[in-house]
């Protein structure tokens, strides 16, 4: 498919984001495993596909708003074969038409580039030469390798090499540099020219401006009027420019200061220092000390209010807990002596129990002072009781058990995959190297021994495709490997919700039902300590 710009894009293909070098040659190794590789009678280790690998690369200097863009082909042509010489049949012969007709096609197109009078270019032949467009006939450099058979039988096919060659290098190209702008950074770039622009044109009109001072900039202010008071030296200025808005800032915070100077000495204390201006916005005031006496006062008693809150919870968890424990004590003890369980016994736990728990009010005064957003350990310990006694805490454990033995199965087939890399890597230098000594053998012994098939190189081969079999297989393991791991995350996920959710749920309820009861119960209180007071009978009664 192509596009608005002409750039062609592939079906099934995607491109891949390499931070460096390494991780860019493992992709090409990956897309060299793809290649069909097959025995002719004329090679025995013949590449019968086409094989292109593009890297695109984009640079930037610090501080330019300039982007260079550019694209790098690699690109290694299957070779052309003579199909009446080397007698191919069945699917050989049908890879051997389509290379030399995409080869023929490639061909046409460097014939009409190297015409400067032509005017249309033939790029639409061929998938490759499509794909190529901006290599051979662009803004673009090109640089080809032809590669020739030092066979004497094959002289014919290395002078028409030669001559494919010299048509390639008819080709002139004039390259220019690919360079943008990006619009973030001239955005950006304009904004603070726009400003700075601004503050000149006040500075020279004397113009007041009516837009309000932003947060951040009361806070500047409020950090210079700070080290200006603070500096000793009697020469020190503060530098707030043409800006009104700036100045009566300033102006109303050092009211500020002295309102708060004179508060504080009028009530019979010392002077205070440089107040912090830092946090003083856009309120122009600050609030009195009543009100922020009586802020502190209901903060405090939300906090209390919670936190006996969360100790009743917990004590009434801690009822049910000991009532579990101590049933199961007294179900086991009776099972072991024989003895059929009495109904004393089971009431005997929730009477300890009763005994037992604290007075709330004299928990209440033992609470330490936390911050009111913090999550309290009480709150904490109910979660963790109401987590183990919640129907999906065996299948969230379950899963993690199992998202764990998935996560070591993963990450020794990642190794396997990198250790089969390795060796197939080892093994193609291996082959190298045996037809570079082949060849020199060869050349020195003579061509008919050179033509011998040669068990080493067989067996290479062999090993070199068990080997990308092996890491096919793997890769595909861990692939699937992945899917499941997603799964389970997502089903733990899921689940670590649920409970939360029901946990807020339980807890809203226990607190607003202890609330209930804990108000009933001062409500009784208060009653039965005023009872009805009889007047006292007289002595004359008395005496009678």
């Amino acid at each position: 498919m192509e596009d608005e710009d002409q750039n062609i894009h592939l079906k099934n293909l995607s491109i891949q984001q390499s931070a460096n070098e390494e991780e860019a040659l493992n992709l090409l190794f990956l897309g060299d495993t793809n290649r069909m590789i097959a025995e002719t009678p004329m090679n025995q280790a013949s590449t019968r596909s086409h094989c292109i690998f593009t890297v695109h690369v984009c640079s930037r200097e610090p501080g330019s708003s300039t982007l260079r863009r550019s694209k790098l082909h690699l690109v290694d042509l299957a070779g052309s074969e003579r199909v009446g010489k080397t007698g191919v049949g069945g699917q050989l012969l049908t890879e051997a038409k389509y290379i030399n007709l995409s080869l023929h096609y490639l061909e046409q197109v460097i014939i009409a580039l190297s015409e400067k009078n032509r005017s249309h270019i033939p790029y639409r032949n061929s998938m490759m030469t499509s794909v190529l467009r901006d290599s051979l006939g662009g803004n673009c450099m090109t640089t080809m390798i032809a590669t020739v058979s030092v066979d004497k039988r094959n002289v014919d096919e290395s002078i028409s090499t030669c001559r494919f060659a010299q048509r390639v290098a008819l080709i002139k190209n004039e390259a220019r540099l690919n360079e943008e702008q990006d619009p973030a950074l001239v955005i950006l770039r304009l904004k603070k020219e726009v400003q700075s622009l601004k503050e000149e044109l006040a500075l020279v009109t004397g113009e007041p401006r009516e837009d309000e001072l932003t947060e951040e900039e009361m806070q500047k202010l409020g950090e210079q009027l700070k080290k200006f008071l603070e500096d000793r030296d009697p020469d020190c200025t503060l530098d707030l420019g043409p800006d009104m808005r700036k100045i009566q800032h300033c102006f109303t915070l050092l009211k500020v200061m002295v309102r708060e100077r004179f508060t504080g000495v009028a009530r019979g204390g010392e002077p205070a220092g440089t107040p912090d201006l830092s946090s003083f916005s856009s309120t122009r005031g600050s609030p009195e000390p009543e009100e922020r006496s009586q802020e502190e006062v209901k903060r405090l008693k939300d906090m209390l209010q919670q936190r006996d809150n969360e100790i009743s919870v917990l004590v009434s968890m801690l009822k049910k807990e000991k009532k579990k424990v101590q049933d199961s004590a007294s179900q086991l003890a009776c099972v072991m002596s024989g003895l059929p369980l009495s109904q004393n016994a089971l009431q005997l736990p929730e009477a300890a129990a009763n005994q037992d728990t604290p007075d709330d009010g004299s928990a209440r005064y033992a609470l330490h002072r936390r911050r009111r957003l913090e999550l309290s350990v009480g709150r904490q310990e109910a979660f963790e009781i109401f987590m183990k006694d919640h129907e999906d805490s065996l299948v969230i454990e379950d899963n993690k058990a199992i998202l764990k033995l998935r996560y070591a199965e993963a990450k020794a087939l990642g190794e396997q995959v990198n250790e089969a890399r390795g060796r197939v890597n080892e093994l193609k230098r291996q082959l190298e190297q045996r037809r570079m000594q082949t060849a020199a053998q060869g050349v020195t012994e003579g061509t008919a021994e050179a033509m011998e098939p040669d068990p080493v190189e067989e067996r290479l081969c062999g090993q070199i495709e068990q080997e990308k079999t092996g890491y096919k297989s793997t890769f595909g393991r861990l692939k699937a490997l992945k899917t499941e791991i997603e799964h389970l995350q997502l089903l733990l996920e899921r689940s670590k919700v649920k409970v939360q959710r029901d946990f807020q749920e339980w807890w809203a309820g226990e607190s607003a039902r202890l609330q209930e009861e804990r108000s009933e119960v001062t409500a009784a209180g208060q009653s039965s300590a005023c009872p009805n007071q009889q007047p006292e009978p007289s002595a004359a009664a008395r005496d009678r």
